[in-house]
């Protein structure tokens, strides 16, 4: 296989076959046959790609790809290598015109049809990074590739198997979308997050994710089939549930993580607006009509669990004020209940390349507060009044006086399980972004950074 880099990624060199061959009319590698018992696979190569393409290849530049076993539909089987070759001297050129009528460069997302259904099986195997595979076709199958006839069986190097997920995961995946050609480990850091990017092998990227339990899988199923397509793409699509696996297939969702971008504070200004945007838009979603009603009351029965983890690493004072905080709570008025995300934060918002944003992992989306999607937005507003202006100009209105003091109820009982899930976890991240969080509050400064609040009606 000749590889060139083109403007939307790699390219492959193929030729149509023609006149008096086998597949002709079809694409295909320039190949060809080892001529005797004496030349080696290298040294045909480097004669095969020069009489096929006048290309001049130097052996030392020819990198192994993949072996497959193949066999034809009309049985006869045999072993071919395939090679990359990346460096060469010569434009590819028509050679041989009573079997080959044209060559062109074609990049792996849109290759031509029709395509020997071999070739196609190796460069599939080659695009998912195995050494060998086996395409055995059966009798009746056509020459050139078919989805519906695809034979194409992978087989991994030994410690290749990951980073894919289980062979049920993948065989639920490909029911839904057809063979997958490559996985890549997109999970977040956290050893719970289990989330594949999957290319297909006629082109189409998914994402394929397992959730750590029955409850987040119905949660986010739940999201995705009720409110999330409300949001007129600005989420992604489910493609396929399993509830006995916990996983689900999503469509890929255009942009990158606002999580560590870096951007001019005007642009800044600008995303978040745009988040406070589309908090909106999640709070104003239908509910489920059997959801209707007040948020939910505060969890208070998790407090002691949670103090217990987090306990060696809380500084003086901090057990005093969680307690404090939190025993205020029944003092509260109820608040409305509304459609939440339940995991706003940055790294679950994307931002494409036209600057609209997009939003990802509804596994904690219920029915809450919605202060609730607030709780760690706040981390951002740490001295830039002018980002938490912006956001709540998109969002459109202010806080009320009761969802200002439940948030800090929020706030201190998402630090304080943060830090006891951190510390259990061994991620210091968390840890430090609870402990944090808690100095801000008792600081008064994670509450004087919001706006004046409304003088309206409770929400």
């Amino acid at each position: 296989m000749a590889v060139r880099e083109g403007g939307k990624g790699p390219e492959v060199l193929l030729s149509r076959r023609a006149g008096a061959v086998y597949a002709a009319g079809h694409w295909h590698f320039p190949s060809g046959h080892v001529d005797g018992p004496f030349e080696d696979v290298v040294t045909a190569l480097v004669r095969e790609a020069y009489e096929e393409t006048g290309l001049v290849v130097d052996p030392d530049d020819v990198r192994a790809a993949v072996t497959v076993h193949h066999r034809a539909p009309g049985g006869s089987a045999r072993v071919g290598f395939f090679f990359e070759v990346r460096r060469w001297s010569g434009m590819p050129e028509v050679r041989e015109p009573a079997v080959c009528d044209a060559v062109g460069w074609f990049a792996f997302d849109a290759l031509p049809e029709p395509m020997v259904a071999y070739c196609r099986a190796g460069l599939d195997a080659y695009r998912a990074g195995v050494p060998v595979a086996v395409h055995f076709q059966e009798p009746g199958d056509p020459i050139g590739h078919a989805p519906a006839a695809d034979r194409l069986h992978l087989v991994p190097a030994p410690g290749c198997g990951e980073p894919r997920p289980g062979r049920e995961v993948r065989e639920f995946a490909e029911r839904a979308v057809g063979r997958i050609t490559a996985w890549t480990d997109v999970s977040w850091t956290r050893a719970e997050s289990r989330v594949w990017r999957a290319e297909g092998a006629s082109g189409g990227v998914w994402f394929v994710k397992i959730h750590q339990n029955d409850r987040f899988h119905g949660r986010e199923v739940a999201a995705l089939e009720g409110w999330v397509p409300g949001l007129g793409g600005a989420g992604p699509r489910l493609v396929a549930a399993d509830a006995t696996l916990r996983a689900v297939v999503l469509t890929a969702v255009e942009g990158r993580p606002l999580y560590g971008a870096v951007l001019p504070q005007g642009e800044e200004r600008r995303v978040f607006r745009a988040i406070g945007e589309l908090a909106a838009r999640i709070h104003a979603s239908p509910m489920p009509p059997s959801s209707l009603g007040t948020a939910p009351v505060i969890p208070y029965v998790k407090l002691e669990r949670h103090l217990e983890g987090a306990r060696p690493h809380l500084r003086p004072g901090d057990e005093e004020y969680v307690r404090w905080v939190v025993g205020s709570a029944v003092r509260l008025s109820p608040v409305e209940a509304v459609v939440t995300h339940g995991d706003l934060q940055l790294r679950n918002l994307l931002r494409a390349g036209n600057g609209t944003l997009r939003v990802i992992d509804f596994e904690r989306s219920e029915p809450q507060c919605a202060v609730r999607d607030l709780v760690r937005l706040l981390d951002c507003f740490d001295g830039r009044e002018d980002l938490c202006k912006a956001f709540f100009d998109g969002y459109g209105r202010r806080l009320t006086t009761d969802e200002k003091a439940r948030l800090l109820v929020e706030r201190v009982l998402d630090a304080v399980s943060g830090i006891a899930f951190g510390s259990k976890a061994g991620d210091p991240e968390l840890v430090a972004r609870g402990r944090r969080t808690l100095l801000r509050c008792r600081a008064g400064t994670a509450s004087s950074v919001l706006p004046a609040v409304d003088g309206g009606a409770r929400r």
